[in-house]
Formats: structure tokens, C-alpha cells, sequence
């Protein structure tokens, strides 16, 4: 179970196709074709690609949901005052794993997205043009694409492109962590929010937008505002793309006009009639229980009314015979993972939510779930990006929607369902450990070890603040561990606790043997909870 999507996976359209198009015909679109089904696109000046994007209601459908127009207008603003040349930057990291809409139109239509990057990079004057991709497969149909156009990132071209390959990786996908790979640093966030608009790439204005946000606006440029606007809402016009998993009997992306009922997207993916619940936005999104479902209809506007989110574009049902917070564990658990381990609400406070969670499956009673409630709160508006806000959106709304099987894990035995791991989650089978930095580790290797000598430690604790990844506290207030492999990112940590550590009680070793993690690592228990969960493997 929790097998992860392939990278194209079944494409359905309701309705006309406009992202789609020529999806029947081909596999991909490459330049001939795509000229074929689209047609030629004419350039448009600064202010009157700003006005079509307001006309259209245009807004990233990255998650955020910001107004293009405004981030235009803001990038032209800078780039005019300072008298730079802006850069324009697709985000076609598409790191979660319950999405995969971008990703079918980086490998399928190209040049759609292509499109509207060098719409905006003209209309702005920009001489640079970078696509951020974390998958093989995005790499290779984009670099193609740039091929087919005679683009590159040679000197003296009119406007330099290339592609940026970073890892797969929750944070990657973070507009601050893009920009900073691009600039060669590491595909983390920077620490410190700043405005791309402002300064990004290089220091420049940067406009920062989504993939399916450059096609949406290479279709809006084609066919103009008034056709644009008569397909979906008046206030949502046009389509968007869905990734439906999860529950069904089909995972796919879907385009679908806005306004069409939400119980219609699942039943053309094989959802279960009456769904337990819909997570809707992604694991960084909302649950939605059955009932909502019946009212809410595909847009950003009626998902926020009925409390769902409509996010990156993920919806996934649960059936009623899983245990969802058992499933919503597991996502906790990786989400933790997921930390970039530099901030204390991500490499802390996401594991304490997870052990937190556990500790409700396992029969923590009322305090467990109080416990919980206080580090999601912890959490919020104090990372160095959006990872902990919407881990802990994610967390809440498991508490606040499932209030039934809630109250059986908290004041009696539980729900007494199995935990069948239908929710997509691990990339080639990695399997979630709570330790933030883990699927790094298995990846890359640890390189260290680092062991306590009990003849020296006087329990100063100060080892459990620098390395927490390693080390936590036991009742005694000594460490729980006598020897750790250490995580590659957090080896500059495991260097520093060595050398502080007031009882000269640490030392590091070089571990170069292939073995397994070692089993001192402080994963999340599985506790007594374990079989009536179920492996879910």
C-alpha cells in the first residue's frame, strides 16, 4: 500500500479540453504539434498581459492562490525603479506525492507552459528564463522542449534558459528554495522570507509562478478574456487541473471547468459512493467528511466555504473501512521527514506532532490529544517557510473532521479499523521514520556515528538541543541512546554537540559500513497501538 503515483498517470477531461488539448491525438506535444493544436501566439505588451490576467481572474495554482496580475505589476514595478532585468522562473517542482498535475503538463504539453514563460519574460523585457523540475522525466521533456525552440543558456542569446533539477523534496518546492538552488545554493529555504518580486534570482525582481499558471495564461492569451471567461464560474472562469487519488479505482489528473460538483470528479476516478472523508489540497490541505462533499463544487472559493482547501489541486477520499487518523499518521510521519531540519517549528515541533498523533492511536487518552492540539499551534507562522503552517492545517483539520473516531482512540479501545495506507506517500518505497532527514539519509548514506561514553556524561542535555534528530532526553534527563548514526545534513550539528558538550562525553566515529539504520535512532514508536493499526505495508 501507499504506492506512489507514476509520473503520468490517466488523463480525463469534463467537458471541452483546453490544458488537455491534443492529449488524444499524442502523448506529447512536441513543437509541430503543438502549433497544430494551439496555434500561433502573438506578444503582448506589460500592461495588457496584466489586464488579461485580472480579467480572467488569474491566480497561481501552485496552492497559494496569489493574483498574477499583482505579481506582474510588481515585478515590472522593481525591475523599472532599480533598472535591472527581471527573471522569469517556472515552479514545476512538484514534490508532493498525491500530485501530479504539473508534472503530465511538463511531460505532455510543454510548450503550453513555454508559452506563457516567454509571454511574460517579453512583456517584462527579462533575459533570463529558468523551469525548476524535480523528476527525471520533467527534465527530459523539458530540456526537449527548449531543444525544439532553439533556446539555451548560452552567452549573448536573446534570452538565456535553462533548466534547474533539484531533489525530490517537500521544501524544494518552495519558492525561496528555488530561487536559492538556482543561485547555487541548496534547494532549502533561505531562513528569511523576502519578496521574489523584490529580489530574487540574483538579487533581481523575479516573477515565480507555477506551471499550470503559465498555461492557463498561454490559453487566456489565445482565446482572449470573453471565450476565456465562458467556460466555469464568472469568478473563477476557465479549468483546473485535479489530481484525484487516494480510494479510487483510478488515480488520474483531471481538467475539469470550475463549478462542476466535487461528487462527480470522484465517481469518474472510482471513488467509494460514500466516501469517509476527502482531503482536499494535499497534505498540506483540509479534510471535507461525506456530507460536504454533497455541496462543495470544483473551486477555490466553494472548497474554502465548506472548510476544504482547494490547494495544489489533490483530492483524495478514504473509504469507510480505514482508520483516518491511523492514514492521517502516517502522512504525519512523513511530513516530518520531509523538514529541511534547519528551523526548530520543523526538525522539533513536526516530530512532536507525529509522536503526538501516535500517542492518541496508542491510547494516550485526553492529554495526548491536548498535547497535540498545543504543538500544532506551536508551530504556526514561526518557520522559515510554509512547511510547518501547512503541516499543522493538515494536522487540525484530522482532529476537527474525524471527531467521532476521535473520541473512540481518545476515551475508549478505538475504532477497531485497520489502517490500509491508500494515501500515495513514498517515493520508491521509502518508508516513513519520523526522523526529519530521512529519506536524505537513505539516499545519500550516513557517513558518522556518534556515541556517548556513560563514564563521562553528567547529563547536561545540551547534546538533545544542538542534535535533536539523534538525541532526546529520557525521565533521567540523560540521553535515551548510547550510539547513533548521524543524518548527512546534520553532520555540522553532531561536529558542534562533540565539541560543547561540558563533560567531553561525544565522540564521532566515521561509519562507512552499508548496513541498516541503526535501531538507536529515536524513530516514532510504534507502541502498543501496532497490530490493531495494522503494518499497512
Amino acid at each position: 500500500m501507499n504506492e506512489a503515483l507514476p509520473d503520468v498517470p490517466e488523463v480525463r477531461v469534463v467537458g471541452l479540453p483546453q490544458l488537455t488539448s491534443g492529449f488524444d491525438l499524442v502523448e506529447r506535444l512536441d513543437l509541430p504539434m503543438h502549433l497544430k493544436v494551439h496555434g500561433p501566439l502573438e506578444p503582448m505588451g506589460g500592461e495588457q498581459l496584466a489586464q488579461l490576467s485580472e480579467r480572467i481572474n488569474l491566480k497561481g495554482r501552485g496552492g497559494a492562490g496569489f493574483p498574477f496580475h499583482k505579481k506582474l505589476r510588481s515585478v515590472a514595478e522593481s525591475a523599472i525603479k532599480r533598472g535591472v532585468r527581471p527573471v522569469v522562473v517556472v515552479n514545476g517542482s512538484e514534490d508532493e506525492p498525491a500530485c501530479r498535475k504539473d508534472t503530465v503538463l511538463i511531460n505532455r504539453a510543454p510548450h503550453l507552459i513555454l508559452d506563457g514563460a516567454l509571454l511574460v519574460a517579453e512583456a517584462l523585457g527579462a533575459r533570463q528564463l529558468v523551469i525548476g523540475v524535480t523528476r527525471e522525466s520533467t527534465e527530459r521533456s523539458m530540456e526537449a522542449a527548449l531543444a525544439e525552440r532553439g533556446l539555451s543558456n548560452r552567452r549573448g542569446a536573446a534570452i538565456r534558459a535553462s533548466v534547474q533539477r533539484n531533489p525530490i523534496r517537500m521544501v524544494t518546492g518552495a519558492a525561496g528554495s528555488l530561487i536559492r538552488s538556482i543561485d547555487g545554493g541548496p534547494p532549502i529555504p533561505p531562513g528569511r522570507k523576502t519578496s521574489a518580486s523584490k529580489s530574487g534570482v540574483g538579487g533581481a525582481p523575479t516573477l515565480l509562478s507555477n506551471a499550470e499558471t503559465f498555461a492557463q495564461l498561454a490559453i487566456g492569451a489565445r482565446i482572449g478574456s470573453e471565450r476565456y471567461g465562458n467556460t466555469g464560474l464568472y469568478d473563477e472562469p476557465g479549468t483546473v487541473m485535479l489530481t484525484v487519488s487516494g480510494a479510487v479505482a483510478r488515480p488520474m489528473v483531471i481538467e475539469a471547468p470550475t463549478g462542476v460538483p466535487l461528487r462527480y470528479i470522484l465517481q469518474l476516478a472510482g471513488a467509494p459512493p460514500v466516501p469517509q472523508g476527502v482531503l482536499t489540497g494535499g497534505y498540506h490541505g483540509k479534510w471535507i467528511d461525506a456530507a460536504t462533499v454533497n455541496e462543495a463544487v470544483v473551486s477555490r472559493n466553494s472548497l474554502d466555504a465548506v472548510g476544504g482547501a482547494l490547494g495544489a489541486g489533490a483530492i483524495l477520499p478514504i473509504s469507510q473501512d480505514t482508520c483516518p487518523l491511523g492514514e492521517s499518521l502516517q502522512v504525519a510521519k512523513w511530513l516530518a521527514e520531509e523538514s529541511a531540519g534547519q528551523c526548530g517549528p520543523c526538525y522539533l515541533g513536526l516530530p512532536a506532532a507525529a509522536r503526538g498523533m501516535e500517542d492518541i492511536l496508542n491510547g494516550g487518552g485526553p492529554a495526548a490529544l491536548e498535547a497535540l492540539k498545543q504543538v500544532a499551534k506551536n508551530v504556526k507562522r514561526r518557520g522559515a517557510c510554509s512547511h510547518p503552517d501547512g503541516s499543522a492545517m493538515f494536522l487540525e483539520s484530522t482532529v476537527k473532521a474525524f471527531t467521532d473516531d476521535l473520541a473512540a482512540h481518545v476515551l475508549g479501545n478505538g475504532c477497531g479499523r485497520p489502517v490500509q495506507g491508500v494515501l500515495p506517500l513514498f517515493e520508491g518505497g521509502r518508508m516513513p521514520t519520523g526522523i526529519p532527514g530521512g529519506p536524505a539519509e537513505e539516499e545519500t548514506g550516513s557517513r558518522q556515528k556518534i556515541f556517548v561514553d556513560w563514564t563521562l556524561c553528567r547529563g547536561h542535555g545540551l547534546c538533545a538541543d544542538i542534535l535533536p534528530e539523534v538525541f532526546q532526553l529520557g525521565a533521567d534527563g540523560f540521553p535515551t541512546v548510547a550510539q547513533a548514526k548521524v543524518p548527512q545534513y546534520a553532520e555540522a550539528k553532531a561536529l558542534r554537540a562533540v565539541r560543547r558538550c561540558p563533560a567531553l562525553a561525544l565522540r564521532l566515529e566515521e561509519d562507512n559500513r552499508a548496513s541498516a539504520p541503526s535501531r538507536n535512532l529515536p524513530v516514532l514508536s510504534q507502541g502498543r497501538g501496532r497490530r490493531a493499526l495494522g503494518s499497512g505495508r
